[in-house]
């Protein structure tokens, strides 16, 4: 058998019911490569297993899961390290799948960013307010530099929202499986790199307004504009694009 470990935020999936919606979900998607972030028991890696036609690979950096999930699984393909440290594990455009471990769930969103467009799509377990962030629209209390950067590169959907109770061990917080498929065309920017330097100085500070948040990034004479009199939370991802090219 296998140790849980606090360190590496490990709470295995033990709800069939759960692990069975989470596999409907990723079927909706159409994909011929797969990567399973942190199967750790292996409850979805054995569903996933059963999957015909996929070219299926794990990425674990836990010894003792490897171990475990190697004499469960033979043949089972294991990248043994962390998925913050891996290269991209296909040459060819490939979906993620994965019970994120929540303590760098984040980070796992902005490295597949980072691999778009080789991710076409995602299916992920998040906690339920990281999962509430990422799917976001302008607005809300939720919206943020996470929300728009996720979907400048992806659609994103909330699917269902997952208890306590489904966890061995259960967790101190509520949970949620989002889609996200990558978008076919990206919205139009002076840069990339622009994009995400006003996006992340517009919530720096989220109850002032864009010109006190964009002051210094932004050309002064652009700043006077009404647009400037609002907030971050009220700009949809379209406008933070568009201001781009203001720069």
């Amino acid at each position: 058998m296998y140790r849980l470990k606090k360190s590496l935020g490990q709470h295995f999936l033990k709800d069939k019911n759960i692990v069975g919606k989470i596999v409907h979900a990723l079927s909706e998607c159409g994909f011929s490569r797969l990567l399973e972030v942190g199967p750790g028991g292996g409850a979805l890696t054995e569903s996933l297993l059963q999957m015909p036609g996929i070219d299926f690979r794990a990425v674990e950096i836990d010894d003792e899961k490897v171990e475990y999930l190697t004499k469960k699984f033979p043949g089972l393909q294991i990248i043994h390290c962390s998925f913050l440290d891996m290269e991209k594990p296909f040459d060819e455009p490939f979906t993620v799948i994965g019970n994120f471990p929540y303590n760098i769930s984040s980070q796992i969103v902005f490295k597949i960013l980072d691999w778009y467009p080789s991710v076409e799509h995602v299916i992920g377990m998040f906690q339920k307010e990281v999962a509430e962030r990422i799917a976001a629209g302008p607005g809300t209390k939720d919206y943020g530099v996470l929300s728009v950067m996720t979907q400048y590169y992806y659609d994103v959907r909330y699917l269902f929202s997952v208890g306590r109770n489904a966890f061995n061990p259960p967790p101190k917080v509520e949970s949620a499986v989002i889609r996200m498929d990558a978008r076919n065309e990206l919205l139009s920017v002076k840069s990339e790199a622009d994009f995400k330097k006003i996006a992340k100085a517009a919530f720096a500070h989220r109850r002032k307004t864009l010109r006190n948040n964009l002051k210094g990034i932004l050309p002064s004479e652009k700043l006077p504009d009404e647009l400037f009199n609002r907030r971050a939370e009220e700009l949809s991802v379209e406008e933070f694009a568009q201001l781009t090219f203001l720069k």
